[in-house]
């Protein structure tokens, strides 16, 4: 049975997958929503979604509805969404797990689908978005064993048909695992964008800044109000994954200071072995 489904949130992920979904037969029509309406015109005329409608209008009217917000407002938005249909399929989109499957309402814990899907640019708005970019892309459902199996099968179908690889993870794994992988180099950017900022005039950023640096540092420009939020709701593993990374930097740090040339060279070998990975 093909399906009309509603995405909230018309960003990069959001519009990225509105281009994705628009190219699938077993999908009828994709409607948007965005409580920015600059973002709501830019997605209907970029052709990232068929049609806009109200919150109230997509309830009503369609199978399947993605939540392509930040984490806060993932939040915000289930407690509004606990008078859907049975058969209609919620899907979030977020960063974190453990605090917005614990916030579903009971209502609608059955139909609740949590997923994140590992891709993303330092871009936002409407116009970063691009097809490409969930295809061949990682996407972590958290099944917290209350979701209705027709709504996992769905979602599953779905994602996949846009070419997204899927794996399961229980929340908490999902959480901490991110909070090192994907949250902590982020802290980890802000952090030596604002150290450089503080030392360095942009003439000499701009002059010298080389592939490593500007590697580093372009995570930096991802959106405060997102990651922000990202970090509240991941406090606990961010800091346990900052402290350990605290600890290899004294170990950098003071290799140095008793010119331990030797057992640094040993210490950068350790971390090569990320070749092996990567």
């Amino acid at each position: 049975m093909k399906a009309v489904v509603g995405i909230i949130g018309l960003g990069l992920i959001g519009g990225s997958l509105g281009l994705g979904l628009r190219s699938m037969k077993l999908i009828d029509k994709v409607c948007g929503y965005d409580i920015n309406k600059q973002n709501e015109k830019d997605a209907l005329n970029l052709g990232l979604v068929d049609e806009i409608i109200s919150f109230e209008e997509m309830k009503q009217t369609c199978n399947m509805i993605f939540l392509a917000v930040p984490v806060e407002a993932i939040v915000k938005i289930l407690s509004n969404l606990k008078d859907i249909p049975s058969d209609t399929t919620i899907v979030e989109l977020g960063s974190t797990k453990r605090h917005i499957i614990k916030s579903c309402p009971d209502e609608i814990k059955a139909n609740f689908v949590a997923a994140h899907p590992m891709a993303g640019t330092e871009n936002s708005g409407p116009k970063a978005a691009f097809k490409s970019l969930l295809n061949g892309a990682v996407v972590v459902l958290c099944d917290d064993k209350i979701v209705g199996e027709n709504h996992v099968k769905r979602a599953v179908e779905v994602l996949s048909g846009v070419g997204m690889r899927i794996i399961f993870m229980d929340p908490d794994s999902h959480d901490k695992h991110v909070g090192i992988i994907s949250h902590l180099p982020h802290a980890i950017s802000f952090s030596l964008v604002n150290a450089t900022l503080k030392e360095e005039d942009k003439r000499n950023i701009s002059l010298l800044v080389g592939g490593s640096f500007g590697g580093m540092a372009r995570i930096a420009k991802s959106s405060p109000e997102m990651w922000v939020d990202i970090f509240k709701q991941n406090k606990d593993y961010i800091l346990k994954a900052m402290q350990k990374f605290k600890k290899e930097f004294d170990i950098c740090e003071n290799l140095m200071k008793n010119e331990k040339w030797d057992e640094l060279g040993d210490w950068m070998r350790t971390a090569r072995q990320i070749r092996d990975i990567l």
